[in-house]
């Protein structure tokens, strides 16, 4: 059995896609748009361009991705994804990435469980735990 985070972006699943390839070497394994749908009866308004199911990975881990009913309102909550590195200048280089436009919720630091740890939302409002727990 395996648990894939899958996130709905509702309309900047583009945007979202390119900021992960820059932020975290993101690489997209396979993108569907909604004017390729076999049942386009289903498909919100105006949503042709838009993304119906994304699949990339983030080193190790397989993340899927949509733009959902493309309201352009994505809303993230009651869940953090957790980012694990292996050095403190990786997670400071990561921390950072993930901060531009977004919200520090706990900045960068050392604590009793780890030697780099800290909490953002992203500019699209998913929340990251960034940790090196030793490096």
């Amino acid at each position: 059995m395996v648990i894939q985070p899958y996130l709905f972006f509702d309309g900047r699943c583009d945007e979202a896609l390119e900021f992960y390839r820059t932020a975290l070497g993101a690489e997209v394994l396979s993108l569907m748009r909604f004017k390729e749908s076999p049942q386009p009866e289903y498909n919100p308004p105006g949503s042709a361009e838009k993304v119906m199911h994304a699949h990339f990975r983030v080193g190790d881990t397989h993340v899927m991705a949509s733009d959902g009913r493309c309201q352009g309102k994505p809303t993230f909550a009651g869940f953090s994804l957790s980012l694990g590195v292996d050095s403190n200048a990786e997670a400071g280089r990561l921390f950072a990435a993930l901060s531009d436009g977004g919200k520090v919720q706990m900045p960068m630091d050392s604590t009793f469980f780890a030697s780099r740890f800290g909490m953002v939302a992203d500019k699209f409002g998913v929340s990251w735990m960034v940790i090196c727990e030793k490096e």
